[in-house]
């Protein structure tokens, strides 16, 4: 999950380089927190969030095979 993550971030941040994910598990919810920079957070989001949504959408269906759930949040 991670690198299908850090896949589409590098590909809508403008600096890919300062992108870093840290992942946890809990409660057999698998949380991904994604670090960018400061100018990359608005592209990351999106208007509204729709990005972000986006993203845990399909981070969601890719893991559905495995039978684990993803969550996705951004520092």
């Amino acid at each position: 999950m991670r690198d299908l993550l850090l896949y589409f971030l590098r590909a809508i941040a403008e600096k890919p380089e300062a992108i870093q994910i840290e992942e946890s598990e809990q409660g057999g919810i698998l949380t991904l927190l994604v670090k960018v920079a400061d100018e990359d957070k608005g592209r990351v989001i999106g208007k509204q969030g729709r990005v972000i949504k986006a993203l845990r959408t399909v981070l969601a269906a890719a893991s559905t095979p495995n039978g684990q759930k993803v969550a996705v949040d951004v520092e």
